[in-house]
């Protein structure tokens, strides 16, 4: 068995991006622990993660700064599925949060894409039911 642990997602500031994820997107703190100077260990993950977690990793020189925002090249990035698309959507709105879409309903999910403090682009997403023809 194999699990993604973590994904690293370069950011201006430890404790600016500890401050948006965990008091805007409701993220908890898993750990912040010291990894030698001006180096630390910052995840945090959705409530309700099991497994996968966020890894904050504070750009140390001009080639990780640039890439903030843009580790993806404008794509969605990161897709954070939920279990009540309306109640997400609702106090991401009211936390200020940047859509850059309205909602849409998909086959596969409800959905709408935001952008996180650096540019980053998420989809919020609630699966759908969808029937298995495979058999």
């Amino acid at each position: 068995m194999q699990t993604l642990g973590a994904v690293a997602l370069v950011v201006r500031d430890y404790d600016e991006a500890i401050a948006y994820y965990t008091g805007v997107l409701g993220f908890t703190l898993i750990e912040d622990s010291p990894r030698g100077p001006g180096k630390r260990w910052v995840l945090v993950a959705p409530p309700g993660a099991q497994e996968t977690r966020l890894l904050l990793a504070q750009a140390k020189n001009e080639t990780e700064r640039a890439a903030i925002g843009h580790q993806t090249g404008g794509r969605v990035f990161l897709f954070l599925h939920t279990d009540d698309f309306w109640r997400d959507y609702r106090t991401y709105a009211g936390r200020g949060v940047r859509f850059v879409e309205s909602p849409r309903e998909e086959d596969y999910a409800t959905v709408v894409v935001f952008e996180d403090l650096y540019g980053n682009r998420w989809d919020l997403l609630q699966r759908k039911q969808v029937a298995d023809h495979r058999s």
